[in-house]
């Protein structure tokens, strides 16, 4: 193993932005991480598939990538499995291999970009799961002690798209392998969004695991651009989380809000539909844009550089602000 000089970020980060790093290198395993973290200048950056980042300048420091792969079931019991996947693994790869095994409770992740690793850190989730419902622990491994580490569900600290490793913890462990239960008896989650709308037109009778994952496969890559196709890091802001008093105001001026109980007291409201209305689906600038069919994306049509989109993201986030009074949080992390 040895660590490139002036490596280039645009093919590890799926917004394409072009920047360099000082020093590059992957790792496999997690005895050539602590080799790597040994030989490394600070600072250190870890990256995944790098779908959750926006790149605004050169990195200084040593990136790392994880590639350590690998699914295994490690207990196995009536009702569910106990499934131990490496950190490099690409999470819509497990996605699509627990469905060949006819486990359950990850089919509504289908299609997020990223990897298995990554996806702890900001409790990912879409239509109506997060992966905090199956999440039994991590191991991980500090980038400065090099010790290793688990870490449990409550030890996590997970919120809404974030966890320990996006606050306190931020940049500080290497999440090596992921430990999920899933259920070989599936319960299933069709009310979040147009998933019934899209087994109905499907043709689907009797729901399963796989034909949801299709279903939701179908709407994603309506609504979402390919990062292969277009430079773009999926759900650019986080949907919002307000009081239900001020919900409902709003909706006295705005019948067609959408938003979804999140409690008692809090409405969770869709960051794409306050963007839409704010009349910035299909804004383009240059090669910085929100793309066309989803007002929460914001992509990069060829050679946009990190702070043309930074910029973007917030004017954006004041024009919000100025008509609804809500102010939009990056679920990107901005670098």
């Amino acid at each position: 193993m040895t660590l490139s000089e002036d490596h280039s970020l645009k093919a590890q980060n799926t917004f394409g932005v072009d920047c360099n790093a000082r020093f590059f290198a992957a790792f496999g395993s997690e005895q050539q991480a602590r080799e790597l973290l040994t030989a490394s200048t600070a600072p250190v950056l870890i990256l995944g598939g790098g779908s959750n980042i926006l790149l605004t300048q050169d990195f200084p420091g040593t990136v790392l990538k994880n590639e350590i792969k690998g699914i295994e079931i490690i207990e196995d019991s009536a009702a569910h499995s106990v499934v131990k996947v490496g950190g490099g693994v690409v999470w819509h790869d497990l996605v699509m291999w627990s469905i060949e095994q006819g486990l359950s409770g990850i089919e509504n992740l289908s299609l997020i970009p990223g990897s298995v690793g990554a996806a702890p850190m900001q409790n990912i989730g879409a239509y109506g799961v997060e992966i905090k419902s199956v999440f039994q622990k991590l191991e991980a491994i500090s980038i400065e002690s090099l010790e290793k580490r688990s870490f449990s569900n409550e030890e996590c600290q997970f919120g809404y798209r974030t966890s320990i490793f996006k606050e306190q913890l931020k940049g500080k462990y290497i999440i090596t392998y992921v430990y999920l239960i899933l259920l070989k008896k599936p319960v299933h989650n069709t009310s979040y969004g147009a998933i019934k709308a899209e087994l109905k037109a499907m043709g689907v009778e009797t729901l399963s695991v796989k034909s949801i994952s299709a279903a939701i496969i179908n709407i994603r890559q309506r609504k979402l651009p390919n990062p292969k196709d277009i430079g773009n890091g999926g759900s650019f802001f986080k949907n919002p989380i307000v009081s239900a008093v001020q919900f409902h105001r709003l909706q006295q001026t705005y019948p067609d809000i959408v938003g979804y109980t999140v409690s008692e007291t809090d409405i969770k409201v869709a960051a794409g539909w306050l963007i839409d209305q704010a009349g910035w689906k299909g804004y383009r600038k240059g090669d910085a844009g929100i793309h066309k069919n989803h007002a929460l994306v914001l992509v990069n049509y060829g050679q946009a550089k990190g702070h043309e989109l930074v910029e973007l993201a917030k004017q954006v986030q004041q024009s919000v602000w100025k008509k609804f009074g809500i102010m939009l949080e990056a679920e990107v992390n901005i670098i």
